[in-house]
């Protein structure tokens, strides 16, 4: 019986040492800041194109089959 409590006991505190040790670590971001000017391209921008922002607003109100699709809440079911 002795023999069976010691390596549980090992297990568990290898355990709890591994979780309060990675506790420790910082995250790092996802972009360095050299890679964030991209992001203010404009062509990053969805909305450059006006005509195609519209095509786009019509598409989406056709396949809600409602009008006012973009920014309402509930769907084409006429639920709320």
């Amino acid at each position: 019986m002795r023999q069976r409590i010691l390596p549980q006991t090992a297990l568990i505190s290898l355990l709890i040492a591994a979780a309060l040790s990675s506790g420790c670590s910082s995250v790092q971001p996802w972009l360095k800041p050299y890679e964030r000017a991209r992001l203010a391209d404009p062509v990053m921008n969805p909305a450059a194109n006006p005509a195609a922002d519209n095509y786009m607003h019509h598409v989406h109100q056709a396949r809600e089959a409602m009008r006012g699709a973009e920014g309402s809440a509930g769907g084409g079911c006429g639920c709320n």
